[in-house]
């Protein structure tokens, strides 16, 4: 066996960097490709660049202390023009890249378990008055007020053990702070970025159901999509219905919005009249004790769907199904597993740097929030083919510790096999020591990714 082949194998034992080793699997660099992420005549490989910004996030480090560090990294212009380079198709390599992911946990999935698309949107803080995208006045359910942010509306994958972000839009209302043809970059009308800011003003039903159309168009596979109240219309319970994608859903217990066919054409008048005379069940949520029952209902739109009415003594909550063969209990476990999605956002912002962009060039702020949702797809989907899951804030903990040690450990003993090799005598009896310290090297750099081969 050759000296390198030796070192390859005592290395690859030893060594291992769970990070690369899943883009690999998902093959990156052809995902890159088809997302128009293609070198130019000039500059470093895209695919080098996204691993170091994976780096920044996972062993959360700012740009300028990567730069400082690590002794791989490139010039601050080299991060600022990939983040802002209007040809990328961000959502592209987004969607391809969990969709590549979902793939390889399929074979994980129990008979049973039921695989969810989530609609929900997140309001974001934003400060500067310049930062393209952004609002003055958006309602936070979090502050109870409006507040100056940006409104991510987002498709999220949800089973009973991980969580993937799919899609984003981000939109803009009247209180927009900059109008788009204000925004800094002037963009070509075929461009993806110019694509990606005029959404911006479209209703968030419009963005929800594009995005929803775009993952299942990648092949992206589940039995149920849920959302909120604000999106529970019969026009879009219709559209996704057409998509062939069964609803469940909370209603906005509002007559304008819901009428029903027959004597009773309101919500409260079906439940004031089935309330005494249809078998109650009861539940319980954290503290808060219900009583609930179902009944099929026709409507206009719609035609069949099935009605649970929840009443926790204080409030009604209403919640439709498209699929008439759910049981009451079921529809409201299956809704309950809506809030996995808040879970994810509550890690986005904590550990994968969602909400901190510094960037007011609208392109930029995409790349980022992008690359912050990248980011926990891939530690999530490491998290779910581990035999012992954890919570992803303690793998994320992991994994931080994991890239400092393989970085730093290496760079100090290539310094130390380095001084070593200065002393003329150990170099005249150990002929291959400088050849270990070049293959050593070489190793480290194509363990982290920054080299191919």
């Amino acid at each position: 066996m050759e000296l390198a082949n030796y070192i390859n194998y005592a290395m690859k034992s030893l060594l291992k960097n769970p990070i690369l080793e899943v883009l690999q699997e998902i093959k990156i660099t052809r995902l890159l490709k088809q997302s128009n992420f293609v070198k130019r005549e000039v500059g470093h490989p895209p695919f080098v660049i996204l691993l170091h910004f994976l780096y920044m996030l996972v062993m959360q480090k700012r740009q300028s202390s990567f730069i400082k560090q690590s002794e791989s990294a490139f010039g601050k212009d080299a991060y600022y023009r990939f983040i802002k380079e209007s040809r990328y198709n961000w959502r592209k390599l987004l969607l391809l890249s969990s969709t590549a992911l979902l793939q390889k946990i399929k074979p994980l999935h129990k008979q049973g378990e039921c695989r969810l698309l989530i609609i929900d949107d997140t309001v974001e803080p934003k400060r500067g008055k310049l930062i393209e995208g952004s609002c003055k006045y958006i309602w936070s359910n979090k502050e109870h007020r409006t507040i100056n942010a940006i409104n991510i509306v987002s498709l999220n994958y949800a089973d009973s053990h991980s969580t993937f972000q799919l899609d984003f839009s981000i939109k803009m209302n009247e209180s927009r702070r900059k109008d788009i043809s204000a925004f800094t970059t002037k963009l070509h009308h075929r461009s993806n970025a110019y694509k990606r800011k005029s959404e911006t003003i479209k209703p968030k039903n419009i963005l929800a159901i594009e995005m929803l159309q775009r993952a299942l168009d990648a092949g992206v596979e589940a039995d149920y999509l849920l959302f909120d109240s604000w999106y529970a219309k019969p026009d879009f319970i219709k559209q996704a219905d057409d998509l062939g994608m069964p609803v469940i859903a909370r209603l906005p217990n509002n007559k304008l919005i819901w009428n029903f066919k027959g004597k009773n054409k309101t919500l409260n008048a079906i439940y004031n009249r089935l309330k005494n005379i249809r078998h109650k069940q009861s539940g319980k949520h954290g503290k808060i004790s219900y009583k609930y029952f179902d009944t099929i209902v026709e409507h206009a739109t719609l035609g069949k769907i099935k009605l649970v009415f929840l009443h926790t003594g204080k409030d009604l909550l209403i919640f439709i199904s498209t699929d008439l063969q759910l049981t009451a209990k079921e529809i409201l476990a299956t809704y309950k597993k809506r809030w996995n999605i808040e879970q994810g956002y509550k890690d986005l912002r904590n550990l994968f740097g969602l909400g901190k962009e510094e960037n007011r060039i609208y392109e930029a702020l995409i790349a980022k929030i992008t690359l912050s949702m990248f980011a926990y797809n891939i530690v999530s989907y490491i998290n779910r083919i581990k035999h012992e899951p954890q919570t992803l804030g303690e793998l994320f903990r992991d994994l931080e510790c994991e890239l400092e040690s393989l970085a730093i450990s290496m760079q100090l003993f290539i310094k130390i096999l380095t001084k070593i090799s200065e002393i003329k005598n150990v170099v005249k009896e150990n002929k291959n020591l400088l050849q270990i310290i070049a293959l050593l090297s070489a190793y480290t750099q194509k363990e982290l990714g920054f080299m191919h081969g």
